[in-house]
Parts: C-alpha cells; structure tokens; sequence
C-alpha cells in the first residue's frame, strides 16, 4: 500500500482533506500530520484579535477533517527530511516514511531578542495563541495605569492588521488606560502593492487609532526601551529544516531556503515531493507569501497528488497552477471595517467588513465536519 504524507496543516492541506471527503482513494495510506489539530484561517487571524471571534472560530480542525477523509491525523513537527530514502525525521524522534510528500508548512519569522518588550511574532499562526492570550490576561490584571506601547514591526498587511487589531482589543479591555500605537518599518511606503485609494485609507485607520508611523527605520535598542509588545511582522522566511543542508538533504530550495517547485507544485529536483503555499518557491519572479495563492493551489494539488500516485500512470494528469495576478484583498482595521483593494481599485467602509466577514466564515463552513465522525489519531 503507498503511502501519502501530508505535512502542514495550511490551507492547501485542508482543501486536499475536503477533495479526499468527496472522492476517496482506496488503498493508499493517508497521514497528516501538524504541531496542533486546530489550524487558524490567516485571513480572520485579525479579527480573532481585535475580539470580533472565538479562536475556535477562525481555525480548521484538522483531526477530524481527516477521519472524515480517511486520514489519520498525527501531532507532530518535521526536524529533518531525507529525500533520498523517502523519509522524515521528526522532532520527537520518529520517523515517517512516505511514497508521495507534500509540504504545507506555512513560514515563520526569526525575531530578534527584546530585553525590555514582549517580542510577539506573528508566524508560525498555530504558536500566536500561546502566546497572545497570556498577554491579554497579564493586560486585564495588571494594576499599573502608565501609557501601554504597541510597537508593529513592518509595513505589509499583516503588521497594518495586528496593529489596529490589538489596539482595538486593549483599549476595549481596558478603556481607562492609555494606549499607544507605532508602526515602524525598513520601506519608504506603506502596504506596497495596495490600490493608492487603499494605501489612503490606511494611513486614515491609522490616524484614527492614533498610531505613529516610522517608513525608513528599523529594529533597535531604542525601540526596545520604548515599547512594551513588539508585533513582529517582517517577511516570511522558511523554517530552520528548510534552510539546513544537513536537515533538508538535496531537496532544491532557493536563497532564502523555501523548497523550490515547478508548475505542477512538485520539487524541481524531487518529483514525489510537493509544496505549496508559504514554504514554497514559485519559479520565475515568485508569489508574495499570501494565504490567498495557498487556497488558489489546493484544488490543483489535490488532483496532482492523486495523479502522482499513480506512478508513470498519472504523469498525463499532472496539471499546472495558474497563478491569480489580481486578487481582492481585504485588511481589517480593528474598528468594524475593512479596506478592500484590487488591482487600482480602493475602497473602504463597514460594509467592506461585513462582505470580508461573510467571506471568511463561508469559506471555513466547508471544512466543518458532523461530530459522529471521530476516527483515533496518534499523537
């Protein structure tokens, strides 16, 4: 029996599980495994913030979305990949063999150390809560009353959001208290790649919630002192396994260690291996590391993954990814409101979160599973 690993528990994974629910595949072993069963939705991560959802809410439960698809589900977290023998190594010591692997292992950041902020990295998403909700216990009880900084470190939208995010959810928490709001980034803008209507809209959220930006700086002592929780939301960047020789094996990565895929979401130099969403390199010029290209390649992966088990039988049905250069996106600013942009296209207002809102949770209700489906999972 071959076996397929699914590793990661991102949005590509998911919709391959929802493709399996609909069309099994008899007699091939099906494992997935992620740190945590319970995988949040990138897109409501700032409304889980801001207090506007539960963190059940806004996450894929991975255990049972697998039962569901004949999978079997499995705690655990990659330490090391030898693609010539087929097999993981994983941090707590074990190894998983697979005939066919695909990585949807998002991204993390490598934030510096603070002596005097709390440093709050906002990748990988499945740590966030463990360390977001102690914050906002330590908020509630703490009895002092002096000004309480938030400093945001970068200047895309997952800065923008969890800024204006936490913002709101403290000053709810706590409305006689001060709170400071300061977003510092490298770039010379703000948001690059947003409509200009948008990028105005932005400055405005910003301005309403009293928040000081800083284009041209960058992380230092200074803002260390200044500052009591540090947002940090830098650029993506690939996980340690990925960006060690020694850890990856021959698996081709780029410079900055994500794994190197071809049209087909397959590796360039391993053709049993697929990637796809953060972790993965798209040829050419790229893709910026968005949830929404991890959605737009699970229904493509899905297919590839069921041809590539077919051996030299499926090479025919190996279908290509056809990247989606204009995509609406639409950034919560903590206030009941959204921004929406596409291509020169701007907008902002409470209806924009209103239809984000509708959009986000229609998308999660696909993956609900009936409670009566319960298969054991290792852990």
């Amino acid at each position: 029996m071959k076996r397929l690993v699914l590793a990661g528990a991102g949005h590509a994974h998911a919709l391959v599980l929802r493709a399996l629910v609909r069309q099994p595949m008899p007699g091939v072993e099906i494992v997935v495994i992620s740190p945590e069963p319970l995988a949040p939705y990138s897109g409501m991560v700032p409304g889980w913030l801001a207090g506007h959802y539960r963190f059940d809410e806004i996450a894929i439960d991975f255990a049972p979305l697998a039962a569901a698809a004949g999978a079997r589900w499995c705690q655990g977290e990659i330490h090391a990949l030898d693609p010539a023998r087929r097999q993981l190594r994983l941090a707590d010591g074990g190894t998983l063999d697979y005939d066919v692997l695909s990585l949807n292992v998002g991204s993390t950041l490598h934030a510096p150390p603070a002596e005097h902020a709390q440093m709050l990295p906002l990748r990988p998403l499945a740590m966030l809560r463990r360390r977001y909700e102690p914050l906002l216990e330590r908020w509630a009880n703490e009895p002092s009353d002096r000004p309480f900084v938030v400093t945001a470190v970068g200047g895309g939208a997952a800065g923008f959001e969890a800024l204006l995010a936490v913002l709101s959810r403290l000053r709810a928490l706590r409305p006689e208290r001060a709170v400071q709001g300061s977003l510092l980034t490298r770039g010379t803008s703000l948001l690059a790649g947003l409509a200009p209507a948008a990028r105005r809209a932005a400055f405005r959220a910003l301005d309403r919630a009293g928040v000081t930006v800083q284009l041209g700086g960058s992380w230092c002592e200074a803002v260390d002192r200044s500052s009591d929780v540090v947002l940090w939301a830098t650029g993506a960047q690939a996980h340690e396994w990925q960006r060690d020789p020694a850890r990856r094996g021959a698996l081709a990565v780029d410079d900055q260690g994500f794994v190197r895929i071809d049209e087909q979401l397959r590796s360039v130099t391993h053709p049993e291996v697929f990637a796809s969403g953060d972790c993965a390199s798209w040829p050419g010029e790229g893709l910026p590391k968005a949830g929404v290209h991890a959605v737009r390649m699970g229904p493509v992966l899905a297919g590839n993954l069921r041809a590539a088990l077919r051996g030299p039988a499926g090479a025919a049905d190996l279908r290509p990814h056809r990247p989606q250069r204009h995509f609406l996106a639409l950034l919560a600013t903590g206030d009941g409101r959204a921004i929406a942009s596409r291509g020169p296209f701007g907008a902002e207002g409470a209806w924009a979160w209103r239809w984000k809102d509708h959009i986000d949770r229609s998308f999660l209700r696909q993956f609900e599973v009936p409670r009566a489906v319960s298969l054991p999972v290792d852990r």
